[in-house]
């Protein structure tokens, strides 16, 4: 697990904020905000992301059968709360193997998700071309109890992982899969939560840490 702060478009080392700049800075991206180390699962991990969060908070509930969540991250400081929050879920994948999901909610600029699908930019970029989506999502919340679907498009990241991303609640929604052909969860149309929503006491199973919410 990482112990400092580190840039969310590249996990690069960033600069603290001094005399002479307020931002933190990355060497390659300039001024960014700081991804914090990541939480480990459990009620505390959630409670400091829940504390902080400025965007959704999201779960795949109910989760996929024998799914855990295993991990937490967020983007931002003291002064900015997390303007980007990140939830690891891993379990047996449909087609082979154990396989792993995360989900990025960030408002635009951030590049966590980027990050995390393998891209070089900070946002998407041209996915949104008028196509029809390749998946949809599931998701309620506090602005939207009951609920409504999020239309996802596939973008190409690196070939490892599967990456779809959306808009939601007017933030950008990202869903990474490892291995690729874990993409295929994506098809049996998920439930998002928003664990931001009041009252609301989900008895999270919880496993051990997921290295991939530290890529």
């Amino acid at each position: 697990m990482r112990a400092e702060p580190t840039c969310p478009r590249c996990a690069g080392p960033v600069s603290a904020p001094g005399p002479w700049s307020s931002d933190w800075a990355c060497g390659v991206h300039g001024a960014v905000l700081p991804r914090q180390p990541s939480k480990r699962p459990g009620p505390d991990g959630l409670a400091a992301v829940l504390r902080d969060a400025r965007v959704p908070v999201w779960t795949p509930w109910p989760l996929p059968l024998g799914w855990l969540v295993t991990g937490f991250a967020t983007v931002g400081d003291d002064r900015s709360g997390a303007r980007a929050t990140a939830v690891a879920v891993s379990g047996p994948g449909l087609l082979s193997g154990p396989a792993d999901m995360v989900l990025i909610a960030e408002q635009p600029g951030v590049g966590l998700g980027a990050h995390y699908a393998g891209l070089d930019g900070a946002d998407p970029g041209e996915v949104f071309d008028g196509s029809p989506p390749h998946v949809k999502l599931d998701v309620s919340g506090p602005a939207a109890t009951c609920g409504h679907s999020v239309p996802m498009w596939a973008v190409d990241g690196k070939p490892d992982r599967a990456a779809y991303v959306g808009e939601a609640m007017g933030d950008w929604l990202w869903a990474v899969l490892w291995p690729a052909d874990a993409g295929v969860l994506m098809l049996e149309r998920q439930n998002l939560l928003d664990l931001r929503e009041p009252g609301m006491e989900l008895d999270l199973p919880y496993g051990a840490h997921s290295p991939r919410i530290d890529d």
